[in-house]
């Protein structure tokens, strides 16, 4: 039996697309013990729940000190055959991590940007990073070089909802009076601060403009989801919409969260986490790009549309342990700070035309 240690350290976004791979390895190799290590508690979320995981090690690296995470790395030293960076970790210090564990097999992807300062040569299993692929195409790879075994078929992202995720979401669908077939809209106007992140973010008196079209022309109720770290956010909004039809979305966990998602006819949203999460829960999802790169991370295998201007200097941003950053001279993220609402509006009602979604 093949003992195999998933490094799933990365966020919500990386760890679902992480999942198709991970059910191809379990399939291919059914005997196998494949165990997953994880930083985030959404992360450990969303994995405790699938099948092809035995157990999950959480340890959060952010907020440990140095020692305590040398010794909860090395608890688990020489105990599996194979390890795993998953696409994208391209740290020193997940390739550190990588090669701590001790296993004979260690896998992870040649970065094209910043490999060899970032120690991508600890890994003795790799695939070269292509900028045209998507992040969870990197990770079949991946698998395939490990097991030498080709993937026929790659599965849509993974993450099953339970009989209790579902009765949340019909109890506050319920309570908000949102049944009889009346159109749902979900947006999530946030994204990770890490790395400068937050630049990813289209502004919130746009997500305002683009409700209140999304209101007045459809009769839809808007749903604002995020975090506990997004509250003032949403709660600008709001107050920038001032309607009745927009309901805030207060979860306590990632699980709560995607089922609310799935209830949604549509799904606006930034470059993030919940974007996978709609795409996983295939959800009709509108994507507001700016500075990454659409080929990486789009929507996997669900209805979508990229909402992008698609400058000439897009995308600029490349997979790395450097904070985003903009390098125009005029106008900094104008990728995001020209795309109007009136734009996002004039392309989404024509791919919600084009899925039969608008209310007859």
């Amino acid at each position: 039996m093949k003992k195999i240690l998933i490094n799933a350290l990365p966020g919500i976004g990386d760890a679902l697309m992480f999942t198709p791979a991970l059910k191809f390895l379990k399939e291919t190799v059914p005997d196998s013990e494949i165990d997953v290590m994880v930083m985030y508690k959404s992360v450990e979320d969303i994995y405790k729940r699938l099948p092809f995981v035995n157990k999950i090690f959480y340890h959060d690296f952010l907020k440990e000190n140095p020692f305590s995470s040398l010794k909860f790395v090395l608890s688990l030293r020489n105990k599996y055959d194979y390890s795993i960076n998953i696409y994208p970790t391209n740290r020193k210090e997940y390739n550190f991590i990588n090669l701590l564990i001790g296993a004979n097999k260690r896998a992870g992807v040649s970065y094209l940007n910043l490999n060899t300062r970032e120690l991508g040569f600890l890994n003795n299993i790799k695939i070269s990073e292509d900028d045209k692929l998507h992040n969870v195409e990197h990770n079949i790879k991946l698998v395939e070089k490990l097991i030498n075994n080709k993937c026929d078929e790659i599965s849509t992202l993974i993450f099953p909802l339970t009989d209790d995720d579902i009765e949340f979401s019909n109890k506050f669908i319920d309570e908000n009076n949102l049944v009889d077939e009346k159109l749902l809209i979900g947006i999530h106007a946030g994204s990770s601060t890490l790395k400068n992140h937050i630049n990813k973010r289209w502004s919130p008196e746009k997500f305002a403009e683009l409700s209140k079209m999304l209101i007045s022309k459809f009769n839809a109720f808007v749903l604002i989801f995020g975090g506990p770290d997004e509250i003032d956010l949403k709660e600008k909004i709001k107050s920038l919409t001032d309607s009745e039809r927009i309901i805030f979305v207060n979860t306590k966990s990632m699980d709560q969260t995607a089922a609310l998602i799935k209830k949604c006819g549509l799904f606006i949203t930034n470059d993030t986490g919940l974007m996978h999460t709609a795409a996983a829960m295939q959800t009709n999802t509108a994507a507001i790009f700016g500075p990454t790169n659409t080929n990486l991370i789009k929507p996997w295998k669900v209805n979508h549309i990229i909402l992008s201007l698609e400058l000439e200097c897009q995308p600029c941003f490349y997979n790395s342990p450097n904070s985003l950053k903009c390098y125009r001279d005029d106008v900094q993220f104008k990728c995001l700070k020209e795309l109007s609402p009136e734009f996002a509006f004039a392309q989404i009602k024509t791919f919600m035309e084009s899925i039969n979604l608008l209310p007859i």
